[in-house]
């Protein structure tokens, strides 16, 4: 009876399970915006041209720096004229200067009576190229005023001695052969070297 009693008196524990809460609505999605058209315009012609200025212009630096550092490593030779070269027949040349190779060998064909030598037209005085004055009948150096006669000799001016004749000689055609490579010269107050073999031709 007692234990009656106590299970009266004891508070009844409920074992059902209590509701669970109630789940929340899901989250409505937003809908997406619509993505923004971006639209592109092509670069004006002045871009282009100036992006092609500035190509072209790389592209030639680096070519020539690559031209001069090809260049470094070639031998460094200078091509210069032979000295040696023909003017025709002694026949071809008459009596007193003739000027017709001055400008392209720089020198003159003097024939006298007796014979035919070559002039190396450069003043003895600084180098410059005597101008033929054939009214005057002598070289005039335009530089500095040396006066020669028509066979180089040296009259007048600065200059301190006569023009340098070249090498001549016969050839086995007959043809002058004419060698600037070795020069005649009269140094001041020395021997005249203008009679000496191949200085002349005898005609």
């Amino acid at each position: 009876m007692d234990s009656q009693v106590d299970q009266l008196s004891a508070p009844s524990v409920s074992t059902t399970p209590a509701p669970s809460r109630a789940a929340a609505p899901a989250a409505t999605a937003k809908p997406a915006a619509p993505a923004a058209v971006v639209e592109t315009t092509s670069d004006p012609p002045v871009n282009k041209m100036r992006r092609r200025i500035v190509w072209a212009t790389v592209a030639g630096s680096l070519l020539t720096f690559f031209l001069m550092f090809v260049r470094f490593f070639l031998p460094r030779s200078i091509l210069e004229p032979s000295s040696q070269f023909r003017i025709g027949s002694p026949n071809d040349y008459a009596l007193g200067v003739d000027t017709k190779w001055q400008q392209q060998y720089r020198i003159w064909v003097t024939r006298t009576s007796d014979r035919l030598f070559v002039i190396y037209a450069r003043c003895t005085h600084l180098g410059c190229t005597p101008d033929w004055k054939a009214s005057e009948n002598k070289f005039k150096c335009p530089c500095h005023g040396s006066g020669y006669d028509s066979e180089g000799i040296n009259f007048e001016g600065p200059a301190p001695r006569p023009m340098d004749r070249a090498k001549v000689s016969l050839d086995a055609e007959g043809q002058i052969l004419v060698d600037t490579g070795k020069l005649f010269e009269w140094p001041k107050g020395e021997p005249s070297h203008f009679d000496d073999d191949g200085a002349f031709i005898r005609v």
